[in-house]
């Protein structure tokens, strides 16, 4: 078992309601991507497990390389299925984790209409689906966007800057925005369970080929033995979550989150600068950050704000604390990315 593994084993130790999941269905949509394959494995990890987990993503030949161990364990289940289409089974989820959202910046620019239509459509799909099949509870995966430019203060859940919506980058903002009203208005109208997290900058292992985040692009440029690429001054200033703790606090939503309310997540000790992680890297391997002019698909995709920092304080509430700071996160990702095969 990898140090990885042996972190996601240890969620067994949790101060959690961990009965409550006995006998359930828990489906983690977005399973294939960083969030969700975490959570995923952290719940298939579990000593105490007795229940089944449903991952579902789009992409089948890459959850077969994720969750290779888990092949003949009969309580793990893949459902190939994209969350923008409705969902046709008889199966009762008594769980859903909708972590599934395209978070790259050049999908932003690119495909600004069909990232809007995935955070829509799929919460109202899987919402929909949930309170026909007895649902307990949804936990949705916003995002820390939500909260726009801000006025130089910490972001609090209750707190809303401002996002340009005639800019077709808020595609990603707005609609997280969008589909957490939906939440809490399916919640009002048909009495659905609903939590909301809202992730900082996450970053760990098993992050996509595809994922061009500026961690995944500097931990590529590490794992190759290259110089850091910036490819902005990198002065914006970011709170940073390592996948682990991120997927707990999920988990504590989840499990003892009051309905109706958004929790952040983040480390407050890990607030600093692009430039500071892209140096942080750097001293990983021994190589210096380098300055590359971005092109304009890849400016486009950039996100405006200078300041998204966020407390925690109401997250903590519910038992939950962040255990991994922003260095050893890092090396933990980059020694774990070389000792794979």
């Amino acid at each position: 078992m990898t140090c990885y593994q042996e972190e996601l084993a240890n969620f067994a130790r949790l101060d959690l309601p961990w009965d409550s999941l006995s006998g359930c269905n828990i489906l983690v949509t977005g399973a294939t991507g960083l969030i969700g394959a975490c959570l995923v494995k952290a719940l298939m990890l579990n000593e105490r497990k007795d229940y089944s987990v449903y991952g579902m993503g789009r992409n089948a030949t890459r959850a077969v390389g994720l969750f290779q161990d888990f092949a003949s364990d009969a309580s793990f289940h893949f459902i190939q299925h994209d969350v923008t289409s409705p969902l046709v089974s008889d199966i009762d989820f008594h769980f859903i984790i909708h972590a599934a959202s395209n978070a790259s910046p050049n999908f932003f620019s690119l495909h600004p209409v069909e990232v809007i239509k995935s955070n829509m459509n799929g919460v109202d799909n899987l919402l929909s689906y949930g309170l026909r099949h007895g649902m307990k509870r949804f936990l949705f995966v916003s995002s820390g966007e939500v909260y726009g430019e801000s006025d130089g203060k910490i972001f609090t859940e209750d707190y809303s800057g401002y996002v340009d919506c005639m800019s077709p980058r808020s595609c990603y903002p707005s609609s997280k925005r969008a589909a957490e009203t939906l939440c809490v208005s399916y919640m009002s109208e048909y009495g659905a369970g609903v939590v909301i997290a809202r992730p900082c900058h996450t970053y760990g292992p098993d992050f996509s080929e595809n994922d061009n985040r500026v961690y995944a692009q500097f931990i590529r440029n590490a794992l190759r033995g290259e110089d850091i690429v910036m490819k902005s001054t990198g002065s914006q200033l970011r709170s940073w979550s390592y996948v682990v703790d991120c997927a707990s606090a999920i988990l504590y939503i989840l499990l003892k989150g009051k309905n109706g309310e958004a929790y952040n997540i983040a480390d407050e000790a890990s607030n600093i600068s692009i430039r500071e992680l892209a140096e942080i890297t750097a001293s990983m391997v021994g190589r210096k950050v380098v300055m590359e002019v971005p092109d304009e698909t890849e400016r486009k995709g950039y996100n405006p704000v200078s300041k998204s920092v966020y407390s925690v304080e109401k997250l903590k509430t519910l038992g939950w604390q962040s255990t991994t700071s922003i260095k050893d996160g890092i090396r933990k990702t980059i020694n774990y990315l070389q000792s794979k095969p």
